[in-house]
């Protein structure tokens, strides 16, 4: 492979949404006395938000207005609407602060002496940039999707970060721990890497734990694929 940029999708495979976001949720409702699978609860949150966002055209709204929307919806389906508008706030600011996955930082600064990197992601510019700054992390470039006007996974999206990077999709390795965005990077030419994140949606594990097996790196953390990618 002759891979000169790496992009990495950003929510699930860099950040911890689920730990940071049933934490907020969690102390939220305890503030009321109210009682609820939390785990459950965040992930709903997540699939929904997912749901909502993924493979859309020139939106009028963002991810960022997603989680918010979103939210409402989700504590109303659980029967939490004693959380109050200031809290709900709070839990939805959390997606701006959210930790990094342990190592990410390390392996972002090696592999970056060697290749071009770039968060390519759903998220918005802003909340990258705020997770970033949080988790001392650099980037040579931050590609959101917000900012193409086509969502992942529609082939737009991938095409024109590739242009954007001014490199032929076949020397872009795509990373993510998600098949639906590696098959998507895949089938408009670039290379790709399953980075596995067992915990991503917390106990009860991811929804597709399991790689693809076209996937041309698989790895169980960012330092194997520094080492993978001789960083």
């Amino acid at each position: 492979m002759n891979i000169q940029a790496l992009t990495f999708d950003t929510g699930g495979t860099i950040l911890d949404w689920h730990g940071g976001i049933c934490g907020a949720l969690a102390r939220a409702g305890a503030a009321h006395g109210l009682t609820a699978d939390w785990h459950e609860v965040t992930n709903e949150y997540r699939r929904r938000s997912l749901k909502t966002i993924v493979g859309q055209v020139h939106p009028a709204f963002n991810f960022d207005d997603v989680h918010r929307r979103v939210l409402d919806e989700v504590l109303a389906h659980f029967k939490l609407d004693a959380i109050t508008a200031t809290e709900r706030d709070a839990i939805w600011r959390t997606w701006h602060a959210l930790d990094a996955w342990p190592g990410f930082a390390d392996a972002l600064a090696l592999l970056k002496r060697k290749y071009v990197v770039a968060s390519f992601t759903l998220l918005t510019t802003s909340l990258v940039i705020d997770v970033s700054r949080k988790n001392d992390f650099i980037w040579d470039a931050i590609i959101s999707c917000e900012m193409i006007g086509h969502y992942k996974t529609r082939p737009e999206a991938y095409a024109t970060a590739a242009k954007w990077l001014q490199l032929p999709p076949a020397n872009i390795l795509m990373v993510a721990c998600h098949n639906f965005d590696l098959d998507a990077a895949r089938a408009s030419g670039y290379k790709t890497a399953f980075v596995r994140r067992p915990d991503e949606w917390g106990p009860g594990g991811p929804p597709d734990p399991t790689p693809n097996p076209a996937c041309d790196i698989v790895v169980d953390d960012f330092a194997e694929l520094a080492a993978a990618l001789a960083a």
